[in-house]
């Protein structure tokens, strides 16, 4: 009797070993859930000031992409219709934002459903489905934020999103097109958030486009909401959309001038993203940097 009990503890305890190792996922997962205060020390001058007129350094753009890029003027950001628009899901991260993320969970089964992923600015909101479902069909609407789903990679929470509505990858004018696929990676290393977006546009891009952004854990943050309210700020004709002609733009050799960069390797390309790159740019003719204005005392 006393060998059946022991005999019967043992089967016991080792069921019980198999639930608790079924229970757990395969891969540890670090749970992106939390509040993500933003590090602006990453590229500050592109991600607040703002980035410089024709300063494509860095960008697998095509053509289409610095034609674009050449026409735009800054002055199209106070039209009403553009005055409270948001950034795209791939491009939110980089913007003033304070983030929000938390999970949907399924009661009966405990499994996660989604995630909630709410950024400040321009109160943008999007879901993440990791219940399998398929994406919609090609004719279904694009939004700022697209449709996403997820799933596990390791411990990385890797998003793929699509239907998206064109936006812009800097924003000097380098656009991103409607058609562009994007996998988001979230790297949860303790209180810190590692967010690598890489980008896929088969019409603006030559190749994929890689940028991370990093943020620190921060319960105590209060986010609050992001009112906007567009306004005539600006008399215009109407129907006048500020713009450059080809070849027109008079603002595109301030940037390689004022930091002694070839103008060449200021117009991007994805040979401009490699080391390597710097090695050429030492045969490169420079512009003339500008004469210092005097300062009256």
């Amino acid at each position: 009797m006393g060998a059946f009990r022991g005999g019967t503890a043992i089967g016991f305890t080792l069921f019980l070993a198999l639930v608790f190792v079924a229970a757990r996922p395969a891969v540890a997962q670090d749970d992106p859930s939390g509040e993500w205060s933003p590090r602006f020390h990453e590229d500050w001058p592109e991600r607040i000031p703002g980035p410089e007129i024709g300063d494509y350094l860095g960008l697998p753009i095509n053509p289409a992409a610095r034609l674009h890029g050449d026409s735009w003027d800054a002055t199209l950001l106070e039209l009403p219709e553009n005055q409270c628009r948001a950034h795209g899901a791939d491009y939110n991260w980089r913007g003033p934002s304070a983030i929000r993320i938390w999970k949907q969970v399924d009661l009966p089964t405990q499994k996660v459903v989604a995630y909630h992923i709410y950024t400040t600015t321009y109160n943008q909101y999007r879901t993440v489905w990791m219940d399998g479902r398929p994406h919609p069909p090609a004719w279904a609407p694009h939004t700022w934020k697209g449709f996403s789903t997820g799933e596990w990679e390791g411990d990385t929470l890797v998003i793929t999103t699509d239907h998206l509505k064109e936006n812009w990858i800097r924003r000097n004018g380098i656009d991103r097109s409607d058609q562009a696929v994007v996998h988001t990676h979230l790297l949860r290393h303790g209180d810190y958030l590692t967010v690598a977006v890489i980008t896929y546009d088969p019409v603006y891009l030559t190749q994929p486009f890689i940028r991370t952004t990093d943020f620190v854990l921060d319960l105590q943050q209060q986010i609050n909401p992001w009112p906007c309210e567009a306004v005539d700020e600006v008399d215009r004709p109407e129907g006048y959309v500020p713009n450059h002609l080809p070849g027109k733009n008079p603002f595109l050799d301030e940037f390689p001038a004022n930091y002694g960069i070839p103008p060449q390797a200021a117009r991007g390309g994805a040979e401009t993203m490699y080391p390597e790159y710097q090695s050429e740019m030492k045969h490169m003719k420079l512009l003339p940097r500008p004469a210092k204005k005097a300062v009256n005392q």
